[in-house]
């Protein structure tokens, strides 16, 4: 039986797609649980058109994800942070205040958890810290940490 998925499901396929099933498969699972329709002509066209619009804002995603990439990559980001002796900090630098620091120095926004950092950021310095922008885009960002005045 043909169906057209309505949602994505693990190891079968992704939403919009038209699969040939098991009729049991989609009588009994897919269709009572809303993950399926039966594929109609009309459906089959709908799905091929919902594709083409995902794909479309894929692309433009993954242009979007390049260009913020490029403006990201070896820049040097300033967070100012309150330490104590011996050059630690009261607290550690998050990943909001970096991007928060990345929205007002560089104008771009970036989203918190895109942000991965290593290890908490505890002391003063220079350190390298990675967004990940999509799915197989990084940029490296270097964040200097300074004494709050």
């Amino acid at each position: 039986m043909k169906v057209v998925l309505l949602r994505d499901v693990p190891n079968l396929g992704r939403a919009g797609e038209v699969k040939e099933v098991a009729d049991g498969y989609a009588r009994n699972y897919l269709i009572p649980k809303g993950l399926a329709v039966p594929a109609t002509e009309g459906l089959i066209r709908h799905a091929a058109e919902t594709r083409q619009a995902a794909e479309q804002r894929r692309v433009r995603q993954l242009t979007s994800a390049r260009e913020k990439a490029a403006r990201l990559e070896g820049a040097v980001v300033t967070v100012q942070a309150r330490a104590g002796q011996g050059d630690r900090l009261y607290g550690s630098v998050t990943a909001q205040q970096i991007a928060e620091a990345i929205a007002r120095q560089l104008g771009v926004e970036v989203d918190r958890r895109r942000i991965e950092l290593e290890a908490p950021i505890r002391t003063l310095g220079t350190h390298p810290v990675r967004v990940r922008l999509g799915p197989e885009i990084t940029a490296r960002v270097q964040v200097v940490v300074e004494r709050e005045a």
